[in-house]
C-alpha cells in the first residue's frame, strides 16, 4: 500500500460537493488534485476555496488525467451511470451520491464495469456511516433487539420541493422518493441485516405542485430553480416485503399539508427496539418491565458533517486496500430495484413482486 495520498477529483460542483471536498480536505491520505463542472465559473470557485490545481468543464478530460487515482461523482441522478463507468473504465476508484443511478438496467451495467475492472465502487448511502447507525447495528448484531421483523420510515417535509433538477424527473429519477427516501429506506434496510425484497406495493402523489405560492416559510432551493417547473411527485408511500417475512415501511414527501416536518427511523425486534431518528432511543424489556434506555451519545440524531467524513475516510482506506466498501455497488442496485418497484407499483396500482 503506497504511502503517497490518494490524488482525487471530484466530478460535479453542486451544494452536495462541499460536503465530499470539506471531507476530503481534513485527511492526510488524500489529496483534492481536480475538481469539475459543466459551469466553469462554479468550478472555478471551488478550485479557489479548496485549492485545487487542476478545473474542468468535461469530466473525460479529468478522467485522462493519469494522477487521478479517484473520484467522488456528485452530478444529476440521469449521469451517475455514464460517469461511474467512465470513471472505472479509466481506472479510477468512484465513490458516487445516492442514488447510484436511475434505473435497474443502468445499475446492473455499473455492476458488472466493477467486476470487470477490479476498481473499487461505493454508493454514497451516507447515514450508513453516521456514528449513531454503526452503534445501534452493534447493538442488534449483539441480540439485543433480537429478530427485526418491522421498521418504518418517514421523512415529511411540509415545504421543501428544491425545485431545479430536483425537479426535473429526466435529471432526478423522480421526487422525494429517490431524493430523500432513499436514504432512509437504506438505513433500515442495512439494520435489518439487508434482507432479500421480494415485493413492494407503492402509491405517489403529484396534488400540491411546488407550492411557490406559500409565504413566511423559507426551504433549500437549487442553484436553478424555477417555480413554474415541476415533473415529481410530491409525495410516496410504500411497503416492502422481504424473503425472511419482515417488511418496512415508509412515507416521504416534498410537500405536504403537515403541521411540521418529520424524520422517524423506527426498528422493531421480537427482544427490543430502536428509534434512530428524530432521537435515538432503544427499548427493552427487563423482569417484566419496559424499559427506554437513553444511549449516551454527542449526537442523538445524524451528525451530518461526521458521517460525510466518515464516508469519504472509509471510501479512501478501501482505495488503499482493496477493502470492500460496507455501501457496495450490489446494495445499490438492490435500492435501485426497490426504488423502481415502488415507482413501477404507483404507476400500475398493484404490487409488483421483485
Amino acid at each position: 500500500m503506497s504511502k503517497e495520498p490518494l490524488k482525487i477529483g471530484v466530478i460535479g460542483a453542486g451544494s452536495i460537493s462541499d460536503l465530499h471536498l470539506q471531507s476530503y480536505q481534513q485527511l492526510e491520505d488524500a489529496k483534492l488534485i481536480a475538481v469539475c463542472d459543466k459551469n466553469e465559473a462554479r468550478a472555478q470557485a471551488k478550485s479557489e476555496k479548496y485549492g485545487i490545481a487542476n478545473v474542468y468543464t468535461d469530466y473525460h478530460e479529468l478522467l485522462a488525467n493519469p494522477e487521478v487515482d479517484a473520484v467522488s461523482v456528485c452530478t444529476w441522478n440521469n449521469t451517475h451511470a455514464e460517469i461511474a463507468i467512465a470513471a472505472l473504465r479509466a481506472g479510477k476508484h468512484v465513490l458516487v451520491e445516492k442514488p447510484l443511478c436511475k434505473t435497474v438496467e443502468d445499475a446492473e451495467r455499473i455492476g458488472q464495469t466493477v467486476r470487470e475492472t477490479g476498481r473499487t465502487l461505493q454508493v454514497g448511502f451516507v447515514r450508513r456511516y453516521d456514528a449513531n447507525a454503526q452503534l445501534v447495528k452493534r447493538f442488534i448484531e449483539g441480540g439485543e433487539l433480537g429478530n427485526i421483523y418491522y421498521a418504518k420510515a418517514s421523512i415529511l417535509r411540509r415545504l421543501g420541493n428544491p425545485g431545479g433538477w430536483f425537479a426535473d424527473i429526466e435529471r432526478s429519477g423522480g421526487g422525494p422518493l429517490i431524493d430523500i427516501g432513499v436514504h432512509v429506506i437504506d438505513l433500515c434496510w442495512y439494520l435489518m441485516g439487508r434482507p432479500k425484497p421480494v415485493a413492494v406495493s407503492g402509491n405517489t402523489y403529484r396534488q400540491l405542485g411546488n407550492r411557490a405560492n406559500v409565504r413566511g416559510l423559507s426551504f433549500y432551493k437549487a442553484a436553478d430553480y424555477d417555480a413554474s417547473f415541476n415533473t415529481v411527485e410530491d409525495m410516496a408511500n410504500a411497503l416492502i416485503r422481504f424473503e425472511n417475512g419482515a417488511s418496512l415501511y415508509v412515507d416521504v414527501s416534498f410537500t405536504l399539508h403537515a403541521k411540521q416536518d418529520e424524520t422517524a427511523v423506527r426498528l422493531y425486534g421480537d427482544k427490543g427496539g430502536v428509534e434512530v431518528e428524530p432521537a435515538l432511543e432503544l427499548v427493552t424489556e427487563k423482569y417484566d418491565t419496559i424499559l427506554n434506555a437513553t444511549p449516551q451519545v454527542d449526537h442523538r440524531s445524524i451528525n451530518v458533517g461526521e458521517a460525510f467524513r466518515n464516508e469519504v475516510a472509509h471510501f479512501v482506506e478501501c482505495c488503499r486496500t482493496g477493502a470492500t466498501p460496507i455501501s457496495p455497488v450490489e446494495d445499490g442496485i438492490s435500492l435501485m430495484r426497490i426504488l423502481c418497484g415502488i415507482y413501477e407499483s404507483a404507476a400500475a396500482g398493484k404490487e409488483i413482486r421483485l
